[in-house]
């Protein structure tokens, strides 16, 4: 049985909006062999949920994809990523207002800044949004894991208000959106 070591798996760091939303959008790709929500882009060391939350540590609520390159490109991660969230609204993703619901990209390496700033330009080209993207691209520099009780949030609650209200509508547009991605599909 090939372990993770063996199969040569890439990270992408992404933020927009609560983490529970993008956990649950990317796990359903193949090629991403898991999604770890947490807090990255800030100063503070070893941040709690209430202190990302109370918006002062300059973290944004993140989710830590690895996934296997040879499977899903980290353009197809942007490509999801930006769909599935509003890239135009400064620290605010729907009701969740602040600093730590910004929309990030905190890049690892070149190769992925450059991709993003590509694929932003190409956006913005386009005129996908009616809005400049606001999105901010930063380099990665230390990922701080959630608290256990977010793991896996929308598969364990997924009749909770806010699943069905606001984690459902981006999980669907996702599958709609990118069906030959999906696992099982």
């Amino acid at each position: 049985m090939e372990n993770k070591l063996e199969k040569n798996l890439e990270t992408a760091v992404f933020g927009g909006g609560c983490f529970w939303c993008l956990e649950a959008t990317f796990k359903m790709f193949r090629g991403v062999e898991s999604v770890m929500p947490g807090y990255a882009g800030g100063e503070k060391v070893d941040p709690t949920y209430e202190e990302v939350s109370a918006g002062g540590t300059g973290h944004a609520e993140t989710v830590k994809i690895m996934f296997d390159p040879s499977i899903i490109s980290f353009e197809t991660l942007l490509e999801v990523f930006f769909t599935v969230h509003d890239p135009t609204t400064l620290n605010r993703q729907g009701n969740d207002v602040g600093p730590q619901y910004r929309s990030i990209i905190l890049y690892i390496d070149d190769n992925q800044k450059e991709a993003t700033e590509k694929y932003i330009q190409k956006l913005e080209a386009e005129k996908i949004f009616s809005d400049l993207i606001v999105t901010e691209l930063a380099p990665f520099d230390r990922f701080y894991e959630a608290e256990s009780y977010h793991h896996d949030y929308y598969a364990k609650n997924q009749a909770a208000a806010y699943c069905q209200a606001i984690i459902n509508p981006k999980v669907s547009k996702a599958r709609e959106h990118f069906k030959k991605y999906l696992k099982n599909s």
